[in-house]
């Protein structure tokens, strides 16, 4: 059985290893998958209309859409903070630029480690809120598939696991630091394979919507 130092050597590099390896496999089938498709040229003759473009779709997507900000207010506040909070703590936190650094050799400035910590609690706070939201509401529930909860955490335990560690909290630093890692390398094993793919699409197939309606003359 292995012991702490043991586990986190494990998790730093075979483990590591294995998942990096599994994540860029994954993303090129499914991206291959994805652009192999093919699509028939469209012979039609464009129809020039403001605001109809793959572009404008892009940013239009990226806003709620009339009335759902008030309809539902939790699932958009709560999806933007936690969506921005994610990125700010993978590519802000300077031990996280550490890694990339270690891995590709390119580095970049960081936020204060006391910023990274507040932004990290509150991430923590809308995911909960999300996931009580989901709960709570009989529509949203019964939507729900065993995907939807499964991909929820594999997104909050890193966030959590991680926090915890910074914060010396409820297990040795050595050992909790090995359980967020590992939860890092399950969250990237299974990216691929879910729909957390659509960090690699969703910008991708807003814009391709748009291009092909707007070609047609219509703003989507």
């Amino acid at each position: 059985m292995m012991n702490e130092m043991q586990f986190l050597t494990w998790v730093r590099g075979t483990g590591l290893n294995l998942a990096i390896s599994i994540f860029l496999l994954g993303v090129f089938v499914r991206l291959f998958e994805i652009y192999s498709l093919g699509r028939k040229k469209d012979l039609s003759e464009p129809r020039n209309v403001a605001g109809a473009s793959g572009m404008h779709t892009v940013f239009r997507r990226s806003l709620p859409a009339e009335g759902m900000l008030k309809n539902s207010p939790i699932t958009y506040i709560g999806g933007y903070i936690f969506h921005i909070g994610l990125a700010i703590i993978v590519f802000l936190f300077v031990p996280h630029i550490k890694f990339f650094q270690g891995l590709t050799g390119i580095s970049w400035p960081g936020l204060p480690s006391q910023l990274v910590d507040f932004v990290t609690i509150v991430t923590i706070v809308a995911m909960l809120v999300i996931l009580l939201d989901r709960i709570t509401k009989p529509v949203k529930r019964y939507l729900s598939t065993f995907q939807d909860w499964f991909t929820w955490a594999l997104t909050f335990l890193p966030v959590l696991t991680g926090w915890m560690a910074v914060r010396h909290l409820l297990l040795p630093y050595t050992t909790m630091l090995a359980v967020h890692i590992l939860m890092v390398e399950l969250l990237l094993v299974f990216l691929p394979f879910t729909k957390l793919f659509h960090a690699f699409t969703v910008f991708g197939s807003r814009w391709f919507s748009g291009a092909v309606n707007g070609h047609k003359g219509v703003a989507v």
